[in-house]
This record gives C-alpha cells, sequence and structure tokens, in this order.
C-alpha cells in the first residue's frame, strides 16, 4: 500500500538463545554462504508485504532482515548463519505497534494500587480501603483503574462519600480508566480549595449535587486543582517506570509503541535512557501541547538508531464517552447535554498548527465525539488554507486523529479526502459497547468505532491500546478488531460485527500502517529485505485460529533491531 525503499543500512544487533526455539550455532563456511547473524525458520511467516505475503525463512545481520524467502532459496544463508533459530511451528510477524499508549503510566501502574478487572462497586471500595491502611496519615493515596460500566452491583461513578469514612486524613487521587476522569476525596477536595463556589474550569467539569456542593469526581481539567498539588516525583522515580513500562510491552509482544502525549521531563529520561543504550523498543513521542514551545526549540530528534524518535504534538479537545465528556453534535440519549470540548481552545490551537505546519511536527489530536472531531477536522483545514504552502516544511503531514470512536459517514469521507491518519483502539469498542447504546442510543452505534469504512475509504487506520487506560495486550487488541465481541464471545444488539475487520487488515493495523503513521515506512512495518529486524513471535496462528484461542495465545519471543528483548521460558 506503502512505498517501501530497501536501503541496506548497517546497525549493530544481536540475537540471543530462546526456551521456545532450538538454536544451532554453525562454524561451517563457504565461499558460496552469505554471512547473517541469524536465520528463523520452521514456522509460519507472515511479512504484511502484500508483494509477498508469507515466507518460510528470514535471515538476519547487523540488525536489519537481508533475506526473505523460501525453503528451497535458503542454503546459502544456512550455511553463513551464525545462528540457526528454528520456530518449532510459531508464528511470527513483523513487529506489533501500540500505536496510542503512555510508556510511563504503564510503569507507574507496576507500583500504586491497580483498580482494574473488579467486578464491583462494593469490591472496589474495598480494595482501596485496604491499601489506604497502609498509607500514613497526610500522605496521598493513590492508584488508577477504576471503571464503573464493568461493576454488577451498581454502575455509578465513584465520590468521596464512598471514600472518606476511611481516608479523612489522607488526600486521595485515583483516575479511572480513561485517565480522562477522577474521583478525589474530601480531604483532596480541601487541600486543593474546591469548594460550591468553585466555578468549573474552561474543559472540565466538578461534579455535583444540586446544592452546587462537589461529589469528588472531577473530569478533564478540573483534574489539574489535583495534580498540581501532588508531591513531586524524582527523576529516578520516572526513568525506574519508563523501564518498568518498556518492560511490561516487550513482554506481551509490542516492539514499538506511540507515546500519545509524554511530559517534556519524561522525554528527557527517556532519552537518557536510550543515550545509556537501555531502550527495549522503540518509541515514537507526540508531547502535550502545553509544552510545545519546547518541542519548537529542540525540534525533530531521533537517538538509538529510531528507537527514540521525538516528532509529535499531542492535542486534547474533548473527554470520554463513558464520563459523558465526549462532544457530541447532538445531545446524550441518558443525559441532557452534548459534552465539553475546550480541553484546548481554538485561541490556543491554531498558532500551535501553523508553527507544526512550518516546522514538519505531526499533530495527533484526541477526539472522541462526533463534535470535537468536526470542530478538529475544520480548524486543521483553517490552519492549512491560512498558511501559504511555500511556507510549510513539507506538504506529508499524516496529522491524526486519537481515538475518533464518533464519525459519521460524511465525515469520514473527510478523513479520506484530507489524508488524515485514524488512530483508534480496538479494545475501547468492545468495552464501551457495552455502555454505548444508553449513551448514544442505537442510530448513532451505525457510524460508532466504524474500521471497516474507514479502509474501505483508504483512510489509513492504526491500531492502539491507550494503556493504562486498558490492559496494553496485542492479543485482546486483535482479537478485538476482527471480532468486535466481548472476550466471552458474545455481542448485543448494536455491535455492528459488521464494522470489523478482515484478519490481513488487522496484521497491517498493528504492523504496516503504524511504520506510515509514524514515517517510517520505508525501514518498518513489513518483514522485507533492507528494514529493521522487529519481529513479535506467539505460539499461535491469529490469521488462522479461531479468535479465543488468539486470547489464550503465548508470546514466543520479542526482537527489536535483530536483538531478542523477550523470551518466554514458561511453556517450552
Amino acid at each position: 500500500m506503502f512505498p517501501t525503499a530497501l536501503s541496506r543500512l548497517i546497525l549493530k544487533g544481536f540475537v540471543a538463545t530462546l526456551a521456545f526455539v532450538s538454536i544451532d550455532v554453525l562454524a561451517q563456511t563457504s565461499e558460496s554462504c552469505n554471512s547473517s547473524d541469524a536465520v528463523f525458520y520452521n514456522g509460519v511467516i507472515y511479512t504484511a508485504d502484500d508483494k509477498n505475503w508469507q515466507a518460510e525463512v528470514v535471515a538476519v545481520e547487523n540488525g536489519r532482515i537481508v533475506f526473505v524467502g523460501k525453503e528451497a532459496d535458503a542454503a546459502p544463508w544456512y550455511c553463513g548463519a551464525e545462528k540457526r533459530i528454528d520456530l518449532k511451528g510459531s508464528t511470527l510477524f513483523p513487529g506489533f505497534t501500540d500505536s496510542h499508549q503512555h510508556l510511563e503510566g504503564i510503569g507507574k501502574r507496576t507500583r500504586t494500587l491497580s483498580l482494574f478487572g473488579i467486578a464491583t462497586l462494593k469490591q472496589t471500595v474495598a480494595e482501596i480501603k485496604s491499601f489506604a491502611q497502609n498509607v500514613p496519615d497526610g500522605e496521598w493515596v493513590l492508584g488508577r483503574g477504576w471503571i464503573e460500566r464493568e461493576w454488577q452491583d451498581e454502575q455509578r461513578f465513584l465520590t468521596a462519600a464512598d471514600l472518606d469514612p476511611f481516608t479523612r486524613n489522607k488526600p486521595l487521587f485515583m483516575p479511572r480508566a480513561d485517565g480522562v476522569s477522577a474521583v478525589v476525596n474530601s480531604k483532596a477536595l480541601a487541600l486543593a480549595g474546591v469548594t460550591k463556589n468553585t466555578p468549573d474550569p474552561e474543559g472540565g467539569k466538578f461534579e455535583r449535587y444540586d446544592d452546587g456542593t462537589p461529589t469528588g469526581y472531577v473530569l478533564a481539567t478540573a483534574m489539574d486543582f489535583f495534580r498540581n498539588i501532588l508531591p513531586p516525583e524524582s527523576d529516578q522515580y520516572i526513568q525506574d517506570n519508563l523501564k518498568r513500562g518498556m518492560q511490561v510491552n516487550v513482554s506481551q509482544g509490542w516492539t514499538a509503541t506511540h507515546d500519545a502525549g509524554m511530559k517534556w521531563r519524561e522525554v528527557q529520561q527517556l532519552k537518557q535512557l536510550a543515550n545509556n543504550d537501555e531502550m527495549l523498543h522503540r518509541v515514537y513521542i507526540a508531547i502535550p501541547i502545553s509544552e510545545s514551545e519546547k518541542l519548537f526549540q529542540t525540534g525533530t530528534e531521533t537517538l538509538a538508531e529510531g528507537l527514540f524518535y521525538l516528532n509529535g504534538i499531542k492535542v486534547f479537545i474533548d473527554g470520554t464517552l463513558g464520563s459523558r465528556g465526549a462532544a457530541l453534535l447532538a445531545p446524550y440519549s441518558d443525559a441532557d447535554h452534548s459534552g465539553f470540548m475546550n480541553r484546548t481552545t481554538k485561541d490556543e490551537l491554531m498558532p500551535v498548527l501553523e508553527q507544526a505546519l512550518k516546522q514538519g511536527f505531526q499533530v495527533m489530536t484526541h477526539v472522541i465525539g462526533d463534535r470535537a472531531l468536526y470542530s478538529t477536522l475544520n480548524w486543521y483545514e483553517e490552519a492549512w488554507e491560512a498558511l501559504p504552502k511555500a511556507k510549510w516544511k513539507s506538504d506529508d503531514l499524516r496529522w491524526r486523529l486519537e481515538h475518533a470512536q464518533i464519525i459519521p459517514p460524511n465525515q469520514q469521507d473527510r478523513l479520506a479526502d484530507m489524508n488524515i491518519v485514524a488512530s483508534m483502539q480496538p479494545s475501547h469498542a468492545i468495552g464501551d459497547l457495552n455502555f454505548a447504546p444508553s449513551r448514544l442510543g442505537y442510530s448513532r452505534l451505525e457510524y460508532a468505532y466504524p474500521w471497516k469504512p474507514l479502509v474501505d475509504k483508504g483512510v489509513v487506520l492504526v491500531g492502539g491500546s491507550d494503556a493504562p487506560v486498558e490492559v496494553g495486550d496485542p492479543r485482546i487488541e486483535f482479537y478485538a478488531a476482527i471480532t468486535r465481541s466481548r472476550l466471552n464471545g458474545t455481542q448485543d444488539k448494536g455491535w455492528h460485527p459488521e464494522l470489523s475487520l478482515s484478519r490481513e487488515d488487522a496484521l497491517r493495523m498493528f504492523t504496516l500502517w503504524p511504520a506510515y503513521a509514524s514515517f517510517q515506512e520505508d525501514s518498518l512495518g513489513s518483514i522485507e529485505v533492507g528494514k529493521y529486524a522487529d519481529f513479535s513471535v506467539f505460539d499461535t496462528n491469529f490469521m488462522t485460529a479461531e479468535p479465543s484461542d488468539i486470547l489464550k495465545a503465548n508470546v514466543v519471543m520479542t526482537v527489536v533491531n535483530g536483538k531478542v528483548v523477550f523470551q518466554n521460558l514458561t511453556n517450552n
């Protein structure tokens, strides 16, 4: 689908010994042999290259792919290989990319209270109480991940009243799973100076009782009242979270991520890891619009043979559907409003778009509701028309919309006409569709999470997880993309399975298309000679297996630049 340059660049790399595969180290050499560091064989190999969709053997040297082909043509590569890696029937894919996640948050999730997967409100409150008992008075009770839509007793937002009885002397701040809303307790409200007389901030909201008293559930920019008074984190703490996040990612099979809104301080810590050769996978970075001036001053930056790539600006427009913060053209079906916008105002946005055009930065904008999407496309077009093309650094913009969950057909056509990249998260759909009929009504669900229509119209569609909002597992994301079903295989009215993707397009959604979306299709995204040797290997063939079996697949190994960065030793 995209042009591919078969450059033969030399990078440092190696392939480590694995438990799932058999590796022979060879000493024989011959003038007729072709030198390589490793040959992968005896597995199922999908290339994501339409000219050569499957292969039987792949050879790697100096971090690059030097041969892709049939067993019958591989003899010179076998005899010249330093290692022969027998895949023993495993399935090798081009490296999977999570096209929207938050690396530091994934690492932090490993060391704070995680409320993911709890079945009831009662159990959630009990978990918070148990955790809070070990927090000294005066210190913050921190965690993340509660999600009321999955509770089986009460499906309502947490409030301070739920938490005050056991946190009266401890401020509490716990974002909902979406990260765009949170619950705080009365102690935190008092420390932040938030009362019934505090107005809602631009682009945010304090949920209130009838008398105006805040309930403790806060949305979007209202969360900043509390973030701004949290105790500071050390550089070492942030750097450790980044390392933890990378360890989690490669254990799931990701070889690359697109970080949608990495704070400048986190960028500097990741940069240090890159300079110290401690990157486990590729990270393509967009910083928040609030820090865009720093990017304009430094410019695009790549380090560690492309493992660190800073090139984007993340913009935030509306909230989320679950919190009724997504900005809709028509009111919610279960509320008397249509959500909110202006997490970033137009006045704040337009100068940044102009400078992004002048310096060639990619813009990645959070939009979920159709009103937010419609307005953002208008602002993109306005910026393009206001600045003469002679002043653009490049007309190959590849600007993105992140999430883009509700897209009427006429706006789908605009995405195609404007060459906008749609960055969407399949797991969001199979979670949100449990409550989306209540929020939107059935008619709007006909164009909610419209993956197949976008692909059919020629829109570049990239898949991600939005972890730590979701688990961050490629198996779940692939399964959701091809089934639009709950993890137990069920669906309900309004889930529209006809909008799901073919397995081939789902593979492209996590490999070739993310490479294009990050300006790296010449070196990533498919298994072709000259590209980086980034592979995700599973013991299950996602292209033929029963969907439920994809969820049970084991990661065999994760390879980046020809280097094994994760190997599964538990299920040989």
